[in-house]
Formats: C-alpha cells, structure tokens, sequence
C-alpha cells in the first residue's frame, strides 16, 4: 500500500504585513521546505501531525511518500508562487498508483489570490485520483468552507488548545482512513457553522465555555460517531466563512452526524457571549502586574502577556507598547521574549558581548490594517547575550522538534533583560529563555508575546497572569480591524441575537 503524507500548514492573518513567501515554510536555514526521508526523519517520533501520520503507516508496514512538509508560523496571505509550489508537489505525487493521501493542513490558509486554499488543494487532487482516500487533520483555528468538507473522506480536528494532541488528531484520521480501506466503516460527514467569531483569547480549552465543549466532543466520539471536531476559527482573517464552525464523522449514518453537529452549534451559540473578550486598559494591567510583583509571599514569576502581538497568530513580534509602559512603570526584574528586530541582533554582535549601545528597538514593521502607529523604542543598554538561538523543544507541543529562534541578543537595560531575535516564533516554552542563560523561575516578571499556547510550558512556573491589551495585529478589539469580506451579520460585530442559515 502507497500512503501519501504531505503537510501544507498556515494560519493566514490577512491583517499582518509579514510576507509569507516559500522562504518562510521552508525553516531557518533552507532555500525550500523538507521532503522525502528526510522529512520523515525529522518528524518521525514527534509530537506532530506528520508523526502521528507516519505511526499510523508504518504500522501497517505501507510504502510512505512525503512530496513536501511545509509549515510557516502565522503570518499575512501566502505569496501565489509559494502555494503553487507546493500544492504541485503534493499534487504530483497523488498519481494513480497512490493508495491513500494522509494530509496535515491548517484550514486557514489564505493566498494572494485565493480565500481557501486548502479547498483548492483538494480539488487539484481530485482531479488526477478523483477515488483516492483522504485523510485531513486541521487545527482547531480552522475556518471551514464545504469544500473541504466535500472534497475529503474523513476530517478531524483539534480538541486542545493549547495545542498538545496533533499527533492524536492526526493518528485518529489515519486510522479511520485505514479502517475504511478494509471496509470496516464508511465515513460520513456532516458540517454546520455560526454566524460568530469567537475572541481567540476566549478560545483556552481550560476555560469555559471551550473546555466543556471539546470534552463533550470527546465524550461523544464513540464507535458509532468517529470523530467530533468544534473548530473555533480564526477571526483575524477577513473571508467569508471565517468562524465557529462543526465537522462530524459517523460510520454511514448521515442522520446521527447531523444530530450531533446540531447538538455543538446550538450550545456555542448559546453561550455566544462567553466567547467576548474583555479588554483592560494597559496601564492598569502594568499597574496591577507591579502590585503583584511586591507581594513577598508570591511564588513563581508574573507573567506578562502581550497578547496583541502574537507570533503564532500572525503577529509583527516588533510592537513595542507593552514593553514602553512597563519601562515607564519601572518595573524590576524582568525578562522579556521577545522582540523581532534582526537589526538590531547584527549592531549588537558588532559592538559584542558586555559593551554598552544605544539603539532604536522595534516598531520597523508597518502595520496599515491597524489605525495606531507601529513606533520604535530609543533606548540604551548593555549587551548581555550572543546565541544562534537554537534549542530544542522539550515541551508537549512539538516536543522532539528544535525550536529556530534566529540569531539571538540579550539586552539588558537597568533591570529589563530583553531577549531581541531573528526569527518569528512563539515563546511557549521555558528553554527559550535557558538557552540565552536566563533562569524563568528566578525573575519577577516574564514578558511573553503569546495568547494561550504559553500555558504549555509556562503556567506551571508562573504565580498569576496579567494579560496586556498592547498593539498588534493579533488585536482582541476588533474595532481596531476592518472586516470587508467575512459574512454578515455576524456575532459580535453585528448586533445579532438569531443565527441565520
């Protein structure tokens, strides 16, 4: 048996300004994404979707073909010539000998020319086997469209988020591909969605009303319902069908998977105003961060979370506000990962380890789709660190992977170590601060551009969480966004209290 593994991953915010060309999927120090055995290696024993792909065929001792793992932290929509790369490569190998295609997608990947790009994957794919088995494994941020649902044999999503059970999610396609191809069930599925774009920072799956929705899913995957997937979406993407949305998959009975997605809509809709994030001045967030910061009896850092300005959402990683105000605050003992400033990185290795430089820090990315200015920081410290900000990444999310930082500076200013990279990537786990030689569990406050994966690697360390609304892409106002091309009227940014089919 031939299985065809491919990985075509992003989450595309149509607000950021970070270009998402071929360069970006294909990781630190490469021309193109990985293929082949090598991309098995690599993947093989992680905590992926690819190696919970390559588990389920190796298992049944089948033939394994990988054209193309590409995946690329969130950024702004795809360059047409980097989607059409690799959707050739997958699409080449899904020939008539191809037994199976096992695929690790996002379902929020929007080109330069196209609001659905995995649809238009599958329709290619289609087109050269229009029989073959598919098996798609998507992330929770997904926003579905009915192509993709129509297009594939059996889809399964997410149920954490954080997200720790890719490599589940992905052994729990394959195997109901498996299954399938020995006529032991028949995948049928059913999809809805809401007229709504929950907050992602309402989205945590350890809080409500996420948390009892994706147990309830779990709770109703049986052997007569294979598979329940609530995907939250991903709002800070301007398309139609951006949004809460459900896919169902039942063994041949249609009637059950319409019951049960019914059963998931009704309830997120229901509690629609639980998925609204309130926003807290920044000023009184830094204010109540120092506060707690003087506590003598606290155990473990403070986190800080500039959440506005996430990588792993499509965030510029260089806004500066949040890093402003806790200087003017003047709070101590802090470190700060990070800011995405690779110009800053060449200065500081230029004048070297322990010298002293002054230097505008940040706010180089414009940020048009965003009314307030992206500004940079004047400031002047001391050049504490050099790395070449590798490590590898020990946590539950992609555990067995290295993380890329890009070359990495510590800067540190009075009692502010500020961690300056390269490289977009999301500071979910504590090794990126061990490996620029700060102890997390030592300092005061940790500053952490993220929204929710930090819990993975961070919430065990920290004493409280102080959530910053900053300056960002990543914005929990969406006053701040305009919408021109989501469906409407939806929830919250319609005043709308009846779905609308």
């Amino acid at each position: 048996m031939r299985i065809v593994i491919a990985q075509m991953s992003h989450e595309t915010n149509t607000f950021s300004p970070v270009i998402t060309d071929l360069a970006r999927f294909s990781g630190a120090s490469r021309s193109h994404p990985i293929e082949g055995q090598q991309a098995i290696e690599v993947f093989r024993g992680t905590e992926t979707c690819m190696g919970g792909y390559i588990d389920v065929a190796e298992a049944i001792g089948a033939k394994i073909t990988v054209p193309i793992a590409a995946g690329a932290p969130p950024s702004g929509p795809v360059e047409d010539d980097a989607y059409i790369y690799i959707t050739k490569k997958i699409v080449e190998a899904a020939d008539s000998n191809c037994d199976a295609i096992f695929l690790d997608l996002h379902g929020a990947i929007v080109t330069q020319s196209l609001e659905d790009g995995e649809s238009q994957l599958l329709k290619k794919i289609r087109d050269v086997n229009p029989d073959v088995p598919i098996a798609v494994a998507l992330d929770m941020h997904a926003n579905i469209f009915d192509d993709i649902v129509s297009l594939s044999t059996v889809i399964c999503g997410y149920h954490t988020y954080p997200h720790v059970d890719m490599y589940a999610t992905a052994k729990r396609a394959g195997e109901i591909l498996i299954a399938q191809g020995r006529q032991d069930v028949k995948p049928t599925m059913a999809w809805g969605n809401n007229p709504m774009l929950p907050h992602v920072m309402k989205q945590g799956t350890d809080d409500f009303p996420n948390k009892q929705l994706q147990e309830r899913a779990k709770e109703v995957e049986t052997n007569e319902v294979l598979s329940v997937s609530l995907f939250t979406g991903f709002p800070h993407a301007d398309i139609s069908q951006a949004g809460l949305s459900v896919v169902v998959t039942t063994d041949n009975d249609l009637a059950l998977a319409e019951k049960v997605r019914d059963e998931f809509l009704d309830v997120a809709w229901e509690q629609r105003a639980a998925w609204v994030y309130e926003i807290e001045p920044l000023d009184d967030s830094i204010t109540r961060a120092r506060r707690l910061g003087e506590n003598p009896s606290r155990e473990g850092p403070i986190i800080i979370l500039d959440h506005y300005d996430n990588t792993a959402s499509g965030g510029t990683m260089d806004t500066t506000d949040v890093l402003k105000e806790v200087l003017r605050q003047e709070l101590e003992d802090v470190a700060v990962c990070g800011i995405f400033d690779p110009e800053a990185v060449d200065l500081m290795e230029k004048v070297g380890v322990g010298n002293e430089i002054s230097l505008s820090l940040g706010g180089k990315l414009p940020m048009p789709a965003i009314a307030r200015a992206n500004s940079p920081i004047s400031i002047t410290g001391r050049v504490k660190t050099l790395s070449d900000g590798r490590f590898p990444t020990t946590i539950a999310m992609g555990r067995g992977l290295m993380t890329h930082m890009g070359k990495t500076a510590v800067l540190s200013v009075g009692q502010i170590d500020i961690m300056v990279v390269s490289r977009h990537f999301e500071p979910v786990d504590p090794g990126c601060f061990r490996s620029v030689g700060i102890e997390p569990n030592q300092k005061r406050f940790l500053m952490l551009k993220s929204r929710i994966h930090y819990r993975v690697g961070f919430r065990d360390l920290a004493s409280e969480v102080v959530e910053c609304a900053g300056l960002g892409v990543c914005t929990s106002d969406y006053n701040e966004i305009s919408f021109s091309n989501v469906r409407r009227p939806i929830y919250p940014l319609d005043g709308v209290n009846t779905r609308i089919s």
